[in-house]
């Protein structure tokens, strides 16, 4: 297996290349008004530094959010896109569960919640338990209304402590991270998800209801 990952469904523009057993190249930088701008010279980046050619990609994986709209289809059309033309599958991770399969890398034990910042004073939000499953969610509420678990990751714990307490990193989403949950989901026969977008509430540009026609019926 040679699989890609990105994601773009945090302010992090991160991209990652996977052989199955380990991530051979990976880059991450923050920056969430430059997602169209920079991610596919980052995803060139890491398969220059991984030495793999785009042909020999067996895999595609990308984050499908929950995360704004703007961002997030950046990483999706890419995926959409990349995927036809080299005739790949595209497999979709939930973005909350990629960091959760992070923190649990880094040492985290217990049930936690991973909270990203949804704007508007929400966030998007799941829980897991001790052995890393997803037990509730994904959702968007105001943090003030959840009753989170006792530990808690991610930007949004982190931007709210009042709400999770004792917050702590990983504060945005690791391509490499995202990368390996795809090949343990996948080497485990477990589907992944459709690479459809997890937005959660409706855009803020909506169609005015009630406007005047202006053409003869």
């Amino acid at each position: 297996m040679l699989l890609l990952a990105f994601d773009t469904a945090t302010p992090a523009v991160t991209a990652a290349v996977h052989d199955g057993d380990t991530v051979l190249a990976e880059s991450y930088q923050v920056d969430a008004r430059r997602h169209g701008e920079l991610l596919l010279p980052t995803v060139e980046e890491v398969l220059r530094r991984a030495g793999v050619d785009k042909s020999r990609l067996t895999d595609l994986a990308v984050g499908v959010g929950p995360g704004p709209y703007t961002g997030l289809r950046v990483g999706l059309v890419t995926a959409a896109a990349l995927g036809h033309a080299l005739g790949l599958p595209v497999h979709g991770v939930c973005t909350l569960d990629a960091i959760a399969h992070q923190a649990r890398t880094e040492g985290l034990t217990g049930a936690f919640t991973v909270a990203t910042d949804a704007r508007r004073k929400e966030v998007y939000w799941a829980s897991y338990d001790a052995d890393g499953a997803r037990v509730s969610g994904p959702s968007v509420d105001r943090p003030a209304e959840l009753t989170p678990e006792p530990q808690a990751v991610g930007a949004g714990a982190l931007l709210y402590p009042d709400a999770f307490p004792g917050a702590r990193g990983p504060e945005h989403v690791s391509a490499g991270a995202l990368a390996d949950f795809a090949v343990t989901e996948l080497a485990a026969g477990r589907e992944l998800l459709p690479n459809l977008p997890l937005y959660l509430r409706r855009p803020d540009a909506q169609v005015p209801a009630g406007y005047k026609a202006v053409l003869p019926a």
